[in-house]
């Protein structure tokens, strides 16, 4: 037997390290590990009861000073619920700070503990009069359309939230401003249009077919009512200054054969060929008066009393040229004038603000050949919405702000239609805007505001003040002792108000404050989320 073919006597030997030790071994292993590791487990239970005990009875470390025994210790004197020391706290030591008298809700004006009515509750070192205006004022305001309300069962308005010093008051970062009397305004806003006043604007166009024989404006010219803009040579009117030459020829005839036979001895001629000579007379007379009305539809009267003592020749000069200014046919009798001239004029005074022919066109009717408007009264048309309708009037103001303008002009309501748009539901309304220097142009877009109201002297605070609470408009007031002493408490009073309209950063105040009273402005969130937090323990009981 070879040395590689034996077995190794080492891989034959069982292996000691895996070995399994027997019963009784393992059992007295298991006993070591407990004995030697249950000190630990016991000393670290304990630490925990003691902290878990501690922490429910609020334990802290002593001081230094209580450690020696140079102090006593004081008792847990914080009110966690109103955050200040419950030795101090005035809502739960009631007697500490007496509450305002409770007037409850005032139906009128929709607050509770209402000022206008009972201003001994105005945070103010003397009460207030003089208070008749504000009453006025108010029934107008609420009167003109519907406000928000608060809710009557709301009891918000009896609680007070408190800082335990002046500092804390500054460290949570809330500034106050006094109640101001400021003027006010109130308005229904809208989008709009400038264009021209359909009563001051003029498309014109030849009366009769014909060619441009001469152009005289061009856009940008201003004119006055009548003047001359262009003149067409027209047929029609050759040939209806042809039918009056002939009527009035006629008509001098037939005077002339009537007149002859009128003076001749009664019974010389007979009865019948004098009837047949006034007949002839009045058809000639009534051919004249057709021929001089229909020149006048056409913006060309003659004067036909001044014409039939005339020759006929002479008839047909004078008629060449009529209708055209005295200027114009001076200038036209040296050239090759036809006698078919119609003018075009204005019929206001304004500015030429488009132009569509040019010398040698064919023009009909149906072309426009001059626009003119006249620019010193514009119209703005606004779409007001439905429910905004009823709220105006003829005659109230109008403010416009064009787009890309910073100059607002200013009109008067002129038309509300009575109709609502089929598909946007809006009120198409027109105000009337003077535009002297022609800042206005046609065509234009902007937002429009009508107004309702104008108030001079309304009460006011800013708009950061206001707060919904969930059920009621608040706002909070500052305690008029609030700087009697450094033990005074540091309160403000919750109030419930009614607004008005907003103009840029202040609100106005239909009821609910006084001018002087003191509300918090910047950080008054601070104060509404206090509000709502004490509200959650106990519920808020107003369901708006």
């Amino acid at each position: 037997m070879t040395a590689s073919t034996m077995p190794s006597a080492k891989a034959a030997a069982p292996d000691e390290s895996n070995a399994i030790p027997a019963p009784p071994q393992r059992a007295a292993a298991l006993w070591a590990f407990a004995l030697h590791h249950i000190p630990t487990v016991l000393v670290m239970a304990s630490l925990a009861a003691v902290g878990t005990y501690g922490h429910q009875h609020h334990w802290k470390l002593p001081s230094y000073a209580e450690l020696t025994g140079a102090t006593q210790l004081a008792p847990n004197d914080w009110c966690e619920e109103h955050g200040v020391p419950e030795s101090q706290c005035v809502e739960c030591n009631p007697d500490l700070f007496p509450a305002e008298p409770d007037y409850g809700w005032c139906p009128e004006h929709g607050v509770h503990n209402c000022p206008l009515h009972h201003p001994d509750v105005a945070q103010l070192k003397e009460v207030p009069t003089g208070l008749e205006v504000d009453l006025e004022r108010t029934a107008i305001v609420l009167g003109l359309r519907d406000r928000r309300h608060n809710n009557a069962a709301c009891n918000v308005y009896q609680r007070r939230i408190q800082f335990a010093s002046v500092e804390a008051v500054q460290q949570a970062g809330i500034d106050v401003e006094l109640v101001e009397r400021k003027p006010i305004s109130e308005w229904v806003s809208g989008n709009g249009e400038v264009t021209y006043d359909a009563t001051r604007f003029a498309s014109l166009s030849s009366r009769v077919a014909g060619t441009a024989w001469r152009v005289l404006k061009n856009v940008g010219d201003p004119v006055q009512e009548g003047d001359v803009l262009a003149v067409v040579d027209a047929m029609e009117v050759g040939r209806l200054k042809g039918d009056l030459v002939k009527a009035l020829v006629a008509e001098g005839l037939a005077r002339k054969n009537f007149d002859r036979l009128s003076g001749v001895t009664a019974g010389a001629i007979p009865g019948k060929q004098l009837l047949e000579t006034e007949a002839t007379l009045a058809q000639t007379e009534a051919e004249v008066l057709s021929a001089q009305q229909a020149l006048a539809n056409l913006g060309l009267p003659v004067d036909v009393s001044g014409l039939r003592p005339l020759s006929k020749q002479a008839i047909v000069d004078h008629l060449r040229f009529v209708g055209l200014p005295d200027d114009l046919a001076g200038q036209f009798e040296s050239e090759t004038a036809s006698a078919n001239l119609i003018p075009i004029r204005s019929p206001l005074g304004g500015v030429i603000v488009d132009r569509h022919v040019v010398a040698g066109e064919v023009v009909d009717p149906t072309q426009t050949l001059f626009q003119v408007a006249d620019p010193s009264r514009m119209w703005l048309t606004l779409s007001i919405p439905l429910e905004d309708a009823n709220l105006l009037t003829l005659g109230q103001t109008v403010r416009f702000m064009p787009n890309g303008s910073p100059d607002e002009v200013s009109g008067t309501l002129s038309w509300i239609s009575t109709a609502a748009d089929k598909q946007t539901r809006m009120v198409k309304v027109r105000a009337e805007l003077a535009n002297p220097d022609g800042r206005l142009r046609d065509e234009t877009f902007g937002a429009g505001k009508i107004i309702l109201r104008e108030e001079g002297d309304a009460i006011v605070v800013p708009n950061i003040a206001v707060h919904w609470e969930g059920c009621c408009q608040v706002v909070f007031v500052r305690d008029k002792g609030y700087f009697d002493g450094p033990e005074s408490p540091k309160v403000f009073h919750v109030r419930t108000v009614r607004t008005g309209a907003s103009n840029g950063d202040v609100m106005e105040i239909i009821a609910g404050v006084l001018p002087g009273e003191v509300v918090v402005s910047r950080g008054s969130d601070v104060l509404r989320a206090q509000l709502l937090k004490n509200n959650l323990g106990a519920g808020c009981t107003c369901v708006e």
